[in-house]
């Protein structure tokens, strides 16, 4: 089949290298701007489009593609077959979404109708799910609610973090979408004048319910620690961040990111005291224990920080080259 691919993250790079893999034809690969990253803000390429021009694949980098005639005409040109979608980073106009003769896929990162939106794996993480998936669908005009193709389940460990779960649903995410381009091609062998809507059918595609949750782009704002809460909440706070925001709290005056953190269930075993201790108070620190904080409900334990113009380290790497005050206290500002 003819295949136009846009995405731009790693999570899209794994589905272009699987569909790269098979027999179909890659007519072009569409991705986002390049965009300024680092300490020097330098131009950086997206995974999509490194891969793209590696492999002597057309691309094409539109700053935007809603009234965008050139850029729809050029679709229209490459005559695909479908279009498939993974992680491109915007929503797509019903005149370039009507053009590939079967349809247009898209690959998302949650089990359908729940998580639609731009964030759905951090979002599982952050909520604390024990349980998310993968989906394949035809592509409508709305947010993530066109009917769905194929589904696959994913467990989610206890301390996994957001970075952790991405990885792995990426290799998911492109092994449902090799699937799901090899039925299309499949049904449209029998029949090379079938339709969408027929295609859907034999499929066996599903409408979504009305049963849904979004997931919304993450703001910075959210990051800031409230000590008030729970270590529970504050744990998926830490992991659905890590790597992509980094949760932080201020102590002494100073920005501190906090990577990684364990909650502490059974206080005596640790020998940890909280009595007449507030929530963002350090009821324990030292270089072999480590560093212990209190919570709205419960105990964190920090393992991996970061201080401002620091790099990230483990707990106790950080104590041998830092003092903390026993009665210290992280703030939410």
């Amino acid at each position: 089949m003819k295949i136009v691919f846009m995405g731009t993250p790693d999570f899209a790079l794994k589905s272009l290298q699987a569909l790269y893999e098979t027999k179909n034809e890659i007519v072009g690969v569409v991705t986002n701007q390049d965009k300024p990253k680092g300490r020097g803000m330098k131009q950086k390429a997206s995974p999509v489009k490194d891969f793209a021009i590696e492999n002597n694949l057309n691309l094409y980098q539109p700053i935007k593609i809603k009234n965008n005639e050139d850029f729809i005409n050029e679709i229209k040109r490459l005559s695909p077959d479908l279009l498939c979608v993974v992680a491109y980073g915007k929503i797509l106009p019903k005149e370039l979404l009507k053009i590939p003769k079967y349809g247009s896929i898209n690959v998302h990162g949650s089990l359908l109708p729940k998580y639609r939106g731009a964030a759905p794996i951090q979002w599982a993480v952050l909520n604390g799910e024990e349980e998310t998936g993968v989906t394949t669908m035809f592509m409508d005009e709305g947010m993530d609610t066109g009917d769905m193709i194929l589904k696959e389940k994913v467990k989610i460990g206890d301390e996994e973090t957001t970075g952790e779960l991405w990885d792995r649903m990426a290799v998911i995410g492109s092994k449902l979408l090799v699937e799901t381009v090899n039925k299309i091609d499949n049904i449209t062998k029998e029949n090379k004048n079938i339709t969408i809507e027929e295609i859907k059918i034999k499929i066996g595609a599903e409408k979504q319910g009305d049963d849904f949750s979004l997931a919304p782009m993450l703001e910075k704002e959210m990051a800031l620690i409230d000590w008030n809460k729970s270590a529970y909440e504050i744990k998926n706070l830490v992991r659905g961040l890590n790597p992509i925001i980094g949760a932080y709290t201020f102590l002494n005056g100073k920005k501190i990111k906090i990577w990684k953190v364990r909650n502490i269930e059974n206080l005596t075993d640790n020998n940890i005291e909280t009595k007449n201790k507030s929530a963002g108070e350090i009821v324990l620190v030292n270089k072999k224990k480590g560093l212990f904080i209190k919570t709205g409900k419960g105990i964190i334990e920090v393992l991996e920080i970061q201080s401002e113009n620091s790099k990230r380290m483990d707990i106790k790497s950080f104590l041998n080259g830092n003092q903390i005050d026993e009665n210290g206290i992280f703030l939410n500002k």
